[in-house]
């Protein structure tokens, strides 16, 4: 049995302990302090009601306190912030969309610190303990990291029934795209080959990765290739290999117009997939442009369609493109005739070309390029009488959203420059980002904020980490929460 015990000091202050005997002997178990006056007596007096109840679990005479949340202010000590909010959202968010099927703790924490502050793996591991007071050791993640990418297959597979589940993604549509990520390294290997860089990186060896997002901009799959590799050759293996996975029986597939090939085209028939692509159509022979010229109407909104070997050529004008596609042939054509005047200079420019090792004005592909002024063009097989030309273009006109997607992925979690060096910390980093990317985009989706504005907001919210001297207890306070978080509550089904 515990008691309080108050006896006076040599000061003319009491001491408040609290004691209990042991064969009939007087025990001081813990001295709580010394009191001035009446006011710190009754304070301490509290204080050592909270020792004896967090001690033995004896009922409070005084009912009507939680001596658990008094605060003795010269027996507290601050020990810093955490951010056990924004985890907690974060992993509801993990939870909701079924990526805590997965059960491994280690990397969901690696995607959730992912999202707040991009870093190294071994950082992340410090920065889980340091945000979130989270803690796992690196030697845990030597052990098991390398066995974490045979999940991409199980993920996807998750994604995609929350994406059915979410926003009715049914594989009837979805939207493909490519880029480029580079490495701090300037050597190649079977996978980090030196390509044509998105990045402006071409010295740096680089890999090639798609993704494939549904209308909405959710991406639901991902795939790796060699930084070699024309992004032309990586739509129908990926594709295919989709379609053969999930059993999609329709389906259409929109790209853009370093997508298509005449070889492309006729694999995508013989394999019953639908196809929305840019047309180039400079490259087009002089007959075709020709015809378009004549045909088309230059008023906006106004469109026409053309039998190719690539399918239908949609062809639609627009006159805010107009001025824009006039703007910059002319701003070419200055530069070529710059470049005539001064051929000291003998740099290679659009409306140039040589003869007789003489540079002049390419007339032909003026002529051939003012035809196209305002003009954009994309070809499909879906047929007219299914899917009309507006429905066409207003479907291409939403890869933007996958751009949204490389956005994101590379800007706010910082998936490129790579530091990795191997084939499995590579595909691990993907996998991560993959993950993170799946998670920010439904946040930005259903907030109509950016990721970054979620997370800035999220931080908002801390927990202080104060120590009760006293009874040796951490008691944490959180900040109020605002009405953006409760917000952020409600529309994301955060269970806050």
């Amino acid at each position: 049995m515990y008691h309080i015990r108050e006896l006076k000091t040599a000061s003319g202050h009491i001491a408040v302990q609290v004691i209990y005997y042991r064969n009939r002997k007087r025990v001081i178990f813990k001295h709580i302090g010394s009191a001035k006056n009446s006011l710190e007596l009754d304070s301490l007096r509290l204080v050592a009601q909270d020792v004896i109840e967090s001690t033995v679990n004896q009922i409070s005479i005084f009912d009507d306190v939680k001596f658990d949340n008094l605060l003795y202010l010269d027996k507290t000590e601050f020990l810093g912030t955490y951010y056990t909010f924004l985890y907690d959202s974060i992993f509801d968010l993990i939870t909701q969309i079924g990526f805590a099927k997965i059960t491994n703790q280690f990397l969901l924490d690696l995607v959730a610190i992912r999202m707040l502050e991009p870093a190294s793996k071994l950082r992340s591991i410090e920065l889980l303990a340091i945000y979130f007071g989270i803690h796992h050791r690196r030697q845990s993640y030597y052990q098991s990291a390398a066995q974490w990418p045979d999940l991409k297959a199980k993920i996807e597979s998750i994604v995609i029934e929350f994406a059915k589940k979410t926003y009715a993604f049914n594989f009837d549509l979805l939207f493909y795209d490519v880029t480029t990520l580079y490495f701090e390294t300037f050597e190649e290997d079977e996978l980090r080959k030196n390509g044509f860089s998105k990045d402006n990186k071409s010295q740096q060896p680089q890999i090639l990765v798609a993704l494939m997002v549904t209308k909405e901009g959710f991406p639901i799959a991902y795939e790796i290739f060699s930084g070699n590799i024309f992004e032309g050759h990586t739509i129908l293996p990926v594709v295919k290999k989709f379609i053969k996975k999930h059993g999609v029986k329709e389906f259409t597939v929109v790209a853009d117009a370093a997508m298509i090939s005449s070889t492309n085209v006729q694999e995508l028939l013989k394999n019953n997939i639908n196809y929305i692509v840019g047309a180039r159509l400079a490259n087009l022979s002089h007959e075709l442009i020709d015809q378009i010229d004549k045909n088309i109407a230059r008023e906006d909104g106004k469109s026409i369609r053309m039998k190719t070997d690539n399918g239908d050529l949609i062809c639609s004008y627009s006159s805010i493109r107009y001025r824009k596609d006039k703007h910059e042939m002319e701003k070419q054509i200055s530069k070529a005739k710059t470049i005539i005047e001064n051929p000291g200079k003998n740099k290679k420019v659009k409306f140039t070309k040589t003869t007789d090792e003489r540079i002049e004005i390419n007339e032909a592909l003026i002529e051939k390029s003012t035809k196209l002024l305002g003009i954009k063009g994309y070809y499909t097989n879906l047929e007219e009488i299914l899917v009309n030309n507006q429905t066409i273009i207003e479907r291409y006109h939403e890869l933007y959203k996958i751009e949204q997607a490389f956005r994101i992925s590379k800007h706010d979690l910082q998936t490129r420059p790579i530091f990795h060096f191997k084939e499995e910390p590579i595909k691990l980093h993907l996998l991560i980002c993959f993950m993170a990317l799946v998670i920010s985009k439904h946040i930005e989706l259903n907030t109509g904020d950016s990721i970054k504005k979620f997370i800035n907001e999220c931080k908002k919210v801390t927990d202080a980490r104060l120590l009760n001297k006293i009874t040796n207890k951490e008691i944490r306070i959180r900040t109020k929460l605002n009405d953006k978080i409760a917000h952020y509550i409600k529309i994301l089904n955060l269970s806050h």
